[in-house]
């Protein structure tokens, strides 16, 4: 049994498990690779920003389980656990993740709808007669 760092990130809707391991080995998010998931480079890149800033790429792998909102949203969230769980495993990978802004949650949410307007805050068009 591999020791591995726990946490859980979040993003609008999305929810992602994720599991830290040190050493080699490949990443998976819902038991798929990365780069079946998140093909593109610029994804790719916002996927392991966490590592790069700690200059960790070779250091960790990781297991991701994601469920709820966007693909974008869940990428966020695999991100936030990720960069959670580098702050568990040191001290100074904290206050350079923190700099970054990478430990901060991003809550936005769609707002709900409201009775009587067509969306959240679209109203019905006024008419005067």
């Amino acid at each position: 049994m591999e020791k591995y760092t726990y946490t859980i990130g979040r993003r609008k809707r999305a929810t992602s498990t994720l599991r830290l391991f040190e050493g080699k080995g490949e990443s998976l998010i819902n038991d798929k690779p990365t780069k079946e998931v998140y093909p593109s480079d610029e994804d790719q890149a916002l996927l392991f920003e966490p590592f790069v800033f700690v200059e960790s790429e070779d250091k960790y792998y990781f297991t991701a389980k994601v469920k709820g909102g966007g693909k974008k949203a869940q990428l966020g969230a695999i991100r936030h656990a990720i960069a959670r769980a580098l702050a568990k495993q040191d001290k100074e990978y904290k206050t350079i993740l923190k700099k970054e802004l990478l430990l901060r949650r991003d809550d936005r949410k769609k707002e709900r709808k409201k009775t009587g307007l067509k969306k959240a805050r679209k109203a019905p068009q006024f008419s005067k007669r």
